[in-house]
């Protein structure tokens, strides 16, 4: 295992190939003899609970969105080593997603802009509807 076999999740994170679990199937559907005889579905694996480099935080964020491991799989080419590359991409993809913390939203106020638009489309209704009233005259 080297350092082009661990994954880089970001910048403050990279998994250890060690911590990746691998496994080999064959693909599902059609494909004749090669089908038949290939493994070339990937799935890859990584246990969060039982990881040494994964922070309290980042353990507890991971744990909270997946549970105990969280697994992906890949079969879309006939070729192992690209559907392991494909693994490795969605894995990585899916921490990165869990571990991203969205900016919480500030309410803010509208401008005054708005409140002038606003007003003037009021405005303008309230004359429409009271164009089509009847009105009598007292003369």
């Amino acid at each position: 295992m080297d350092a082009q076999d661990s994954l880089e999740v970001n910048a403050e994170l990279v998994l250890p190939a060690g911590e990746l679990t691998w496994r080999f199937s064959p693909s599902g559907g059609p494909g004749g003899q090669h089908a038949n005889t290939s493994s070339t579905r990937a799935e890859v694996a990584f246990d969060i609970e039982a990881s040494a480099v994964l922070t309290n935080w980042q353990r507890e964020r991971l744990s909270g969105r997946f549970g105990r491991r969280v697994a992906v799989s890949a079969d879309d080419t006939r070729s192992q080593t690209r559907n392991r590359q494909l693994a490795r991409d969605r894995l990585a993809e899916r921490l990165r997603d869990a571990l991203r913390v969205e900016a919480k939203r500030r309410p803010s106020k509208p401008g005054r802009g708005a409140k002038e638009r606003r007003l003037k489309g009021k405005r303008q209704r309230s004359m429409l509807k009271e164009g089509r009233s009847r009105r009598y005259d007292n003369d």
